[in-house]
């Protein structure tokens, strides 16, 4: 990371010094359990504890400063080494564009320079991080968020593990309002930016679908001239933000025949093997043919997520065959995203929990009817939050969806998703083929006691639901743990 004095640290965030000036911390943390010798620990409020109580055990880890909020004494009254501002959360945003404020300086004096990546989007934005990161750690130090680090916390975390040797630093960014996006895009000033789409996931939040489109494209709005913007065309909210920025724009799409503007990027071709997996041919600008793409990821919605990255790719500079032998190679990094898992037993299991929006939960339920031909199919439901007003509308079509899939059994797992369950028992599913259960450790023993050889089992909800949890139970049961095989990464991930 780029390292500032304790005295930069109070000189760049306002704040007031109470420290030895010369300190000079090795890392940053917003988390006591993470701090290790030399480390700066950020004491921000939060909606369940507050870091101003963890200082003490932070610095027992090794920390050697702390940025509060409000002084912070030890037992024996003497204050802890801080830098005291009137909000820690600003403070790390101001500490984060300072840095790559120097790390762009240093490259360019280098005659190398630092392309920064900005990706937003309501869906899909972690797995097409992953797949650009994928690309570009092959042709220079990348730097990219772990796991879902996309908020005014996990970005200036992102970027403090940059330094002066990354080339590639890819932004993750997410929003629960106006502002919030350009408030992230003015922290790191990314020289390409990608929208990949504007679904309703948070509406009641935003105050309606239009306002996310307007949060969304914020990114493309504060991208230079000299940027590049990369657009899902497939998108009619997206598309029409080409017209919201003063840089070029690059758009992809994954429909061969388009009214209108034409794409840039393009899949042609595109369908999915029998294990579930895109296949298409990529057409990028300066390439003469179709260059073949066949991913490991798991869902013909992935498409427009390998696109983006594929576009954003070239807009960095990197070569069409190189792009495409990437994207073929590449598996999901991040869990619980279309995570795969064969039991030993016969019985597969696709823990698709980490998130879920109308948009996101008929790709994944399109995916099970697909990959279930032949095979008993379970869909383990649960709530989609943060739909405001459009939440027992959006349930209901989830349900009948699941019933019109033919999809051969349905869990509904929660009072917040009844709405859903209803709905599939009007339209026609009764009996054993449609369960409500009203926690996960019932539907945990309902499927522990009916599943047999060859099922296939959906779990899906919104994070704070928890299913991915319980997905994990049922992939990896006590008996079966040491010979079960996951086909993605377990990485953590931010909850």
């Amino acid at each position: 990371m780029i390292s500032f004095t304790a005295a930069e640290i109070a000189n760049i965030t306002n704040g007031r010094l109470a420290a030895d000036p010369s300190i000079k911390p090795l890392s940053v943390v917003t988390d006591s359990r993470e701090a290790t010798p030399g480390s700066l620990y950020v004491a921000k409020p939060g909606e369940v504890a507050d870091g101003h109580d963890y200082v003490g055990a932070a610095f027992d880890r090794g920390a050697v400063l702390t940025l509060v909020e409000r002084d912070v004494a030890e037992a024996s009254g003497e204050p802890y080494p801080a830098v005291i501002v009137s909000d820690a959360v600003l403070a790390m945003g101001a500490l984060a564009a300072e840095a790559v404020r120097r790390i762009r300086a240093h490259r360019e004096a280098e005659g190398t320079g630092l392309t920064v990546i900005g990706i937003t989007g309501s869906a899909g934005k972690t797995t097409t991080k992953d797949l650009l990161a994928g690309i570009l750690a092959a042709e220079g130090e990348t730097i990219a968020p772990q796991g879902s680090y996309n908020g005014e916390v996990g970005v200036p975390l992102t970027v403090f593990k940059a330094g002066y040797e990354t080339r590639y630093l890819v932004i993750e960014m997410g929003a629960t309002g106006v502002g919030h996006i350009r408030y992230l895009a003015d922290m790191v000033r990314p020289d390409i930016g990608v929208v990949l789409g504007v679904g309703t996931a948070h509406a009641g939040e935003f105050g309606g679908v239009e306002n996310i489109a307007k949060a969304k494209g914020e990114l493309l709005e504060a991208l230079e001239a000299t940027g590049i913007g990369v657009i899902n065309l497939d998108d009619p909210r997206v598309a029409a933000m080409e017209s919201r920025t003063s840089s070029s724009v690059l758009g992809f799409s994954a429909q061969p025949e388009r009214q209108g503007r034409k794409a840039d990027v393009q899949a042609a071709n595109a369908e999915t093997s029998s294990a579930g997996n895109p296949e298409f041919q990529l057409f990028l600008p300066g390439e003469s043919q179709g260059l073949p793409v066949s991913s490991r990821l798991i869902g013909a919605h992935h498409v427009g997520n390998l696109l983006a990255a594929a576009t954003a790719a070239h807009a960095a500079g990197i070569p069409g065959p190189k792009i495409a032998r990437s994207l073929s190679s590449q598996t999901a990094v991040s869990r619980w995203r279309m995570e795969r898992t064969e039991r030993p037993d016969g019985v597969t299991i696709i823990n698709d929990a980490y998130n879920a929006n109308p948009e996101s939960m008929r790709a994944a339920l399109r995916t099970l009817a697909d990959l279930g031909q032949g095979r008993r199919t379970w869909a383990v439901l649960g709530a989609m939050l943060e739909l405001g007003p459009d939440s027992i509308r959006e349930h209901t079509a989830v349900g009948t969806q699941v019933v019109r899939l033919n999809i051969s059994r349905l869990v509904v797992v929660g009072r917040e998703a009844r709405s859903l369950y209803v709905s599939a028992v009007q339209e026609g599913s009764w009996g054993d083929e449609c369960v409500f259960t009203e926690t996960a450790d019932e539907a945990y023993d309902l499927l522990q006691s009916e599943l047999r050889p060859g099922d296939l089992v959906l779990f899906k909800s919104s994070n704070s639901i928890g299913l991915r949890h319980l997905g994990d139970r049922i992939a990896l049961p006590p008996h079966a743990a040491a010979t079960a095989t996951p086909t993605t990464n377990e990485g953590s991930e931010l909850l």
